[in-house]
């Protein structure tokens, strides 16, 4: 049997900000935010992380110089000014962070050995309390999916500058892949206090999220995108509200919230994709298949590539599919090369659409450094497709243990336990699965209800 799903101990309280004392004593506490957001792929169901917010502020290591401020422009402006200011230790560490966020949008790896060789160069520069070049290089490990780095780096920069909120943000992402959610909830909240802002405020949102709380991530989500200072940041909070709306079953919230992204910020992928769900759960496939063509090609997100082809595939093109799977699979190739953990999508399309066995060995390694609950959900499906179901359920359980109203993991439990004759639960969790978003795949969706079907 499944187990009930449950929320960890103690929650953190995410008070609203003027209500927190360190606010009402005024200061930096209550700042404003002027950093980016950053967002790394994680899964096509999860949230993704990456908000790290370097402000000047944040930036200026103790004792620092008046030259720590985070400078605006782009990384060839920054090049610039390193040539003339080459000891420039924030500075190097700006331009590192820009890299970081630049590949976001890229999808580029080699962006982030730029982004390596400009931290490195910042600490080289400036070796002790150097907190900007410290949290750049967490914010770059997890961009690597290097979970543990991450936490190592966060923690050298905490100790560097309590203050600064970013390296919490590290923190707090390193912790929620490495599966340590009560130490993620704790970071968020000192990140929260330190600065309510839309980096902290969005991180808080996904705690709630990963626990069902749905109403409280969706406002908290709303708070912090009335913070969001930038069309970037405002584009970052409309896009995760409109996925909030759609895989709640809500897809006209979902695709107004997308819409409204789209008109201050035209040609941002993630709301493109978020556009493109929308429209699919709404039944309007020539405009998903529109929407989700634009997205791949402004960038080729595995998410993006796999949405792409399971929609052509459940239209019965199925060249048009295969073509957005080649492109997965030459992804696949240079992550192998590269030597790179895989992702949740790799996972998963290599479980439905290649060698169930690969599969299952990709997840192996990937839930041993990341157990996280995306991973875990991937990992049991990777076992169910190579039939090995009963070593898959522990997983699929651990998938849904925090309370996650995820559409898709509870249809991947539901397919286990049938497959080990829990006829009973295999009906609860379709039946969960499909109350939570009847449309929540393209493939799995009308799988769902074929297979209720046949256990009523």
């Amino acid at each position: 049997m499944s187990q009930p799903a449950s929320h960890p101990g103690p929650q953190p309280h995410f008070l609203p900000p003027d209500a927190r004392p360190d606010a009402q004593a005024g200061g930096s506490g209550r700042r404003r935010l002027r950093g980016g957001v950053v967002a790394l792929a994680l899964g096509a169901t999860f949230f993704a992380v990456g908000a790290v917010g370097l402000t000047g502020r944040d930036t200026a290591p103790a004792g620092g110089s008046a030259t720590a401020a985070v400078r605006p422009g782009s990384p060839e402006a920054m090049r610039e000014r390193l040539r003339r200011l080459p000891e420039d230790a924030p500075g190097w560490a700006a331009l590192g962070m820009a890299y970081v966020q630049q590949a976001r949008t890229t999808a580029d790896p080699a962006t982030y050995d730029k982004a390596e060789t400009a931290l490195r160069t910042s600490l080289k520069v400036q070796p002790r309390d150097n907190y900007a070049a410290q949290t750049g290089m967490g914010a770059l490990a997890a961009a690597r999916h290097d979970f543990a780095a991450a936490l190592d780096w966060g923690r050298r920069a905490v100790a560097t500058n309590p203050a600064g909120s970013g390296a919490y943000g590290v923190l707090a992402d390193a912790h929620t892949q490495l599966g340590q959610y009560e130490a993620s909830y704790q970071d968020v909240q000192r990140m929260t206090d330190l600065r309510p802002d839309t980096s902290s405020l969005a991180r808080a949102s996904y705690t709630w999220e990963l626990r069902g709380d749905i109403p409280r991530a969706r406002a908290l989500m709303e708070r912090a995108l009335n913070d969001a200072p930038t069309p970037g940041d405002q584009a970052f909070t409309r896009a995760h509200l409109a996925t909030l709306a759609t895989e709640s079953g809500d897809a006209r919230t979902g695709l107004r919230e997308a819409e409204y992204g789209l008109r201050a910020a035209p040609g941002d992928p993630q709301l493109l994709e978020a556009r493109a769900r929308a429209h699919r759960a709404l039944g309007d496939s020539g405009r998903a298949v529109a929407d989700y063509t634009a997205a791949v090609a402004i960038t080729p997100l595995p998410q993006y590539v796999l949405g792409l082809g399971e929609l052509q595939q459940s239209l019965g093109r199925t060249a048009a599919a295969e073509e957005q799977y080649a492109l997965l699979r030459a992804q696949e190739r240079l992550r192998v090369a590269a030597k790179t953990p895989a992702d949740v999508d790799a996972i998963l399309f290599e479980a439905d659409h290649g060698d169930a066995r690969r599969a299952v060995g990709m997840g192996r390694t990937a839930v041993e450094s990341r157990p996280f609950i995306a991973v875990q959900d991937a990992y049991a499906w990777a076992l169910h497709r190579a039939g090995q179901d009963a070593r898959a359920l522990p997983y699929a359980d651990l998938a849904l243990a925090l309370g996650t109203r995820s559409a898709l993991s509870h249809y991947h439990r539901a397919m286990i336990e049938r497959s080990l004759g829990d006829l009973a639960a295999a009906r609860r969790d379709l039946e969960t699965a499909l109350a939570i978003d009847p449309h929540f795949h393209p493939l799995h969706a009308p799988a769902a209800r074929t297979a209720l079907r046949a256990l009523k």
